[in-house]
């Protein structure tokens, strides 16, 4: 892990902490090593620093709309922990890479929706996500973000204090596993009714004040 970011993930850490009452739940879900994937819902661009902020203890890698590089100051940070995707058509060398990264142990932060959610709703799974799963074998784990779509929704100018939670669920195994596109598809599916529950596990926890 580099010291840059070790330093900006316990940053964000502290001050989800101090001003957002930030809380993690089953973080022991996070393999400590091995290619693994991460993938959650997308309702802010608060999300990746709220999953680097509770990943804390390993590196993660984003894949990140190719947009976002091309903006003076934030594109030189946004480069330092991610690499591009073209969100509605990822490149073989993106999915290439993603693949390579995995084998090599690394652990890559997706979002499976392909974009943020306007009203907080599931989107269904981009075919990218199914597709690196299955050509990578490598573990899925699901996890679900709450709060942020108040702090700081799609198309927000200014944050506003709000709590924020993630959870995270049981890995979705690929490995050993059959292949294909219906196969890629399904994977897909599994992911974002993963996600769902672990929704329903949250307000679950919100009703009962946990």
């Amino acid at each position: 892990m580099t010291l840059a970011y070790r330093f900006a993930t316990t940053f964000f850490f502290l001050l989800f902490k101090i001003f957002f009452r930030f809380k993690i739940i089953n973080i022991e879900k996070v393999p400590e090593k091995g290619g693994v994937i991460v993938v959650s819902n997308h309702v802010s661009h608060l999300d990746p620093l709220v999953i680097g902020a509770a990943i804390r203890k390993r590196q993660a890698t984003f894949m990140a709309k190719r947009g976002l590089f091309k903006i003076p100051l934030i594109g030189a940070f946004v480069k330092t922990f991610s690499f591009p995707v073209d969100r509605d058509t990822p490149q073989p060398s993106t999915i290439k890479e993603a693949v390579r990264r995995l084998k090599k142990g690394e652990l890559i932060v997706m979002f499976p929706e392909g974009g943020r959610s306007k009203d907080g709703s599931l989107l269904d799974a981009k075919r990218g996500t199914g597709l690196i799963a299955s050509l990578s074998g490598a573990k899925v784990i699901p996890a679900y973000i709450d709060g942020t779509n108040t702090a700081l929704p799609a198309g927000a100018k200014f944050i506003r204090l709000s709590s924020i939670r993630i959870i995270f669920g049981d890995s979705i195994e690929t490995k050993d596993r059959e292949s294909g596109k219906d196969f890629q598809e399904r994977i897909g599916n599994d992911i974002i009714e993963a996600i769902r529950n672990l929704k329903d596990k949250m307000s679950l926890r919100g009703s009962r004040n946990d």
